[in-house]
């Protein structure tokens, strides 16, 4: 357990074991004042009472925090999943624009009726193979950076969602 809430623990057993052991005090009619009028009643369990009502309103705000965080968490993680499939398709997409257009080209250049490259030619395919090599680099470290960038955002969520208590963790 944390620190914190093994000392609300604690406070609260001892409230409870100062009532217990001093309850004959806690439970003996007093004159209490409202303003107006005046009331006999136990300001000892008017008091207790106040401390349960206190007890549960805050039990419940960290019920309420703690839900709206699982749920802040669950809607990142259903978004973080359409960005990654949008990456994909548009990296698909890419692969194959590029597919086609080094078909086109590789068949331009098939076409040509020249049965021996002329040095000018040669020079040409040289260039296109180095461009090839480069665009193939480029969308290897474009793919690399995506995976790295989400692969960053999943552990982003993990530690968020190893920081949520085990009985959150638990329902979600």
């Amino acid at each position: 357990m944390k620190l914190r809430t093994v000392l609300l623990l604690l406070i609260l057993g001892a409230i409870a074991a100062f009532a217990a052991l001093n309850w004959h005090h806690f439970v003996a009619p007093t004159t209490l004042s409202l303003g107006v009028t005046e009331v006999t009643a136990p300001l000892g369990a008017i008091m207790l009472g106040v401390v349960a009502l206190l007890t549960a309103f805050f039990l419940g705000f960290v019920v309420y925090v703690q839900a709206s965080a699982l749920f802040d968490s669950r809607r990142h993680a259903q978004e973080l999943q359409l960005n990654r499939e949008l990456a994909d398709k548009a990296e698909a997409s890419r692969f194959t624009e590029l597919r086609s257009f080094l078909e086109a080209e590789l068949q331009r250049l098939g076409s040509r009726s020249v049965p021996t490259p002329s040095p000018a030619e040669s020079e040409i395919t040289a260039r296109l193979d180095r461009l090839e090599q480069a665009v193939l680099t480029a969308i290897e470290q474009s793919a690399n950076s995506v995976a790295a960038c989400v692969g960053e955002l999943e552990d982003r969520l993990d530690k968020a969602a190893n920081r949520l208590p085990p009985e959150t963790a638990r329902r979600g």
